[in-house]
């Protein structure tokens, strides 16, 4: 099934908030950047942020899809945009918590990379294998379904 819009924040909020802050430990701890460093949370944070304006429009133009499904391959050019409209406004204007001097382009094209294919295949494969009904509801996570009878 088609993820609804509400299914799709609920979803991207979810992953991010799990996966994503997975995804973001090993550069806060130094390991792929700067130690100790709060800024990766908050790039994480202006992700979702992000994310949840970008699914209003992918949703859109989801129903101009025959099946109305969103491809794969749409997905990884999806994600390339929100990374460059997102790396560029942080470059170019800044965002808030997000110190300039900490922020370096090669490590967040490295954090961003690391989070949408942990993202993603948590989506693809984690969630369908522990979450087998959540597909089923439109991705939503919060809201009233049929009871079983």
């Amino acid at each position: 099934m088609t993820p609804t819009l509400f299914g799709r924040w609920q979803t991207r909020i979810f992953l991010l908030s799990t996966v994503g802050v997975l995804a973001s430990l090993p550069f806060y701890l130094g390991y792929l950047g700067t130690r100790y460093n709060p800024i990766y949370f908050w790039v994480l944070f202006y992700v979702g942020l992000l994310g949840l304006g970008w699914d209003v429009l992918y949703d859109f133009l989801q129903k101009f899809m025959w099946d109305r499904d969103w491809p794969g391959v749409f997905q990884l050019f999806a994600a390339i945009a929100e990374g460059v409209v997102l790396g560029a406004t942080i470059e170019i204007f800044g965002l808030p918590y997000i110190q300039v001097e900490y922020f370096k382009i090669p490590t967040f094209i490295k954090h961003y990379s690391l989070v949408w294919v942990s993202v993603y295949l948590s989506s693809w494969v984690i969630m369908r294998l522990l979450f087998p009904r959540w597909r089923f509801r439109g991705g939503e996570w919060i809201g009233k379904w049929p009871r079983k009878s």
